[in-house]
């Protein structure tokens, strides 16, 4: 095996690995800037976990580099304890806790809004949900859908975006699919038949037509990016939604390994590609960061808010114990994702 071919397999998972260090320097970044805008001591900010390669320390904070670069940390004076200091976590009013620990998710989101920014200012044309042409022999033509409808449900989801399209395509059981367009400023009902193509072992409808594409200006650039950035946002909700339901299972999911896979395939297709996958990261990561669960910043946030309702504070003992708890049940989850992960490589 040559030089040059250990290069084009090596470099795309080195890329993939780097951007889940900058999502997780983002979070942490976004804590530790909120953490100082409230006067609030950070005693160490880490990029990386494992054995420490380097530090120094400005003021009160330890900045720390450590070998292995998948995680990392910002550390409060009282974040998990009680503290005497004036400036510890604990210390603080709830309102100035609750800043701190959502602007870690807040950062992961800004960024994925950026990404998308990039994507679409990088494009053409700015997508729309118009239907433009269709294939030589495509399916969807021939029971109903017409050059000039303006997709707006599939299969009851709205879609706003392009993207949209593509997720609500993607999430059909079958290829029959229930559409409502605007037609000549009318919604009409149609039931639009697809071809079914097949990918490792998954069925999934092959979209036969493209969508119109408009000529950029500020106020759509700007228009645009909201919507997909929510667009993806929704897609994490409904990738929950399908879980729980049963549409997809453990094997379905994927941990960091599997991450990594995907978007180091996505490097060698195209800049794009790789964009898109690390924007839905992102926001994923954002989003997931803010679900109530112990050991996440959403349960704390949960805990926080029914402090500032209630006037009154969890001991220390019982939500270290709950995190603990919690730790250990995630921690069990991503053993069995990443083990799956490892098995689907091989």
């Amino acid at each position: 095996m040559s030089i040059s071919s250990i290069w084009n397999t090596v470099y795309p998972i080195i890329i993939a690995i780097l951007f889940f260090e900058l999502i997780i320097i983002i979070h942490e970044g976004g804590h530790f800037a909120a953490a100082r805008l409230m006067k609030i001591k950070v005693n160490e900010f880490s990029i990386g976990m494992g054995p420490k390669l380097f530090q120094f320390q400005r003021k009160d904070t330890k900045y720390t580099l450590r070998l292995i670069l998948f995680g990392g940390y910002c550390a409060m004076e009282g974040e998990d304890s009680e503290s005497e200091d004036k400036n510890a976590f604990a210390n603080k009013k709830v309102w100035q806790r609750i800043f701190v620990v959502a602007a870690g998710a807040i950062m992961n989101l800004i960024l994925g809004l950026v990404i998308v920014l990039i994507i679409i200012c990088s494009q053409n044309l700015v997508g729309t949900t118009q239907v433009a042409k269709f294939e030589d022999t495509a399916v969807s033509a021939q029971s109903g859908l017409q050059v000039g409808d303006d997709i707006k449900s599939i299969d009851g989801m709205r879609v706003y975006t392009t993207n949209d399209v593509q997720t609500g395509l993607s999430r059909s059981a079958d290829s029959t699919v229930d559409m409502i367009v605007n037609r000549d400023g009318e919604d009409v009902n149609l039931q639009v038949e697809f071809e079914l193509d097949e990918y490792e072992g998954t069925q999934y409808i092959k979209m036969d037509f493209w969508l119109k594409g408009v000529e950029k200006t500020f106020g759509n650039v700007i228009t645009q990016t909201f919507k997909e950035t929510v667009s993806y946002a929704r897609m994490v909700f409904l990738s929950v939604h399908d879980l729980l339901v049963g549409r997809y299972g453990l094997s379905d999911l994927s941990g960091p390994v599997g991450a990594v896979s995907v978007v180091s395939d996505a490097v060698k297709t195209s800049v794009f590609s790789m964009l898109r996958i690390m924007a839905l990261l992102t926001i994923n990561v954002g989003l997931f960061n803010l679900f109530p669960i112990p050991a996440l910043d959403g349960w704390r946030l949960f805990i926080l808010i029914a402090e500032g309702i209630t006037r009154k504070k969890l001991p220390a003992k019982a939500e270290y114990m709950i995190n603990a708890v919690g730790l250990i049940l995630l921690l069990g989850l991503m053993c069995l994702v990443t083990f799956s992960d490892i098995t689907k490589l091989f």
